[in-house]
């Protein structure tokens, strides 16, 4: 009795396994899928982001070249010989600065400096390509022309209201922070350029200059 006991303990019917719990791996699937869609669904709006901010100052150095007559008036395009800073610096009437850039509204290396400065900033935005170097570059020029706008100052030199509404953030701010955020972002890699560009010996190189 004894031998058929310890037979029958031992050949009795094995215990059944503990089944494997599927739900975890379906959650888990299911956050990689839904990390996986919002990973790009952020690059999808970055690179708007990015390519909306390019045309800003694409159209910018357009309509000053070629007076399209939004901010330029028809005849008084760069091509035609007008300055396109000969309005904006000479108008300044507000902050420490103002006799300064008075000085150098309509001068011929002011003018070739913008106009420079908006097309670079506009075609890298567009193509998604150095960021970095259009950040850094994009908002010591926008640092300038916050300062020839000069916000903090509630009154023009006359004594007239400047019409600021906030002293320290304004658009000029805000562009320079949305540079920096694509930048930091690489958002060049969607819908732009920026993959080719990171594959350059230099930039390879030197990655500051993705």
């Amino acid at each position: 009795m004894a031998v058929q006991e310890r037979t029958g303990r031992s050949t009795g019917s094995p215990r059944p396994e503990s089944p494997v719990p599927a739900a975890p791996r379906r959650e888990a699937s299911a956050a990689g899928t839904e990390a996986g869609f919002g990973a790009s669904q952020a690059g999808r709006l970055l690179a708007v982001l990015r390519v909306a901010t390019g045309l800003i100052f694409l159209w910018a150095f357009l309509d000053k070249m070629f007076a399209l007559g939004w901010a330029t008036p028809s005849g008084r395009g760069w091509i035609e010989g007008g300055s396109p800073t000969a309005g904006f610096l000479g108008s300044v009437s507000v902050g420490p600065f103002e006799s300064l850039f008075n000085s150098w509204a309509g001068a011929a290396w002011t003018d070739w400096l913008f106009m420079l400065g908006l097309l670079a900033l506009g075609l890298t935005l567009v193509l998604g390509v150095a960021l970095w170097p259009v950040a850094i570059a994009g908002a010591v020029m926008l640092a300038f022309m916050w300062a020839a706008v000069w916000p903090p100052g509630r009154f023009l030199s006359d004594g007239s209201p400047s019409g600021s509404t906030n002293p320290l953030v304004d658009y000029h701010v805000v562009y320079a922070a949305v540079m920096f955020v694509l930048a930091s972002t690489r958002a060049g890699d969607t819908w732009g350029l920026g993959r080719l560009w990171a594959r350059i010996a230099p930039v390879e190189r030197f990655p500051w200059l993705r």
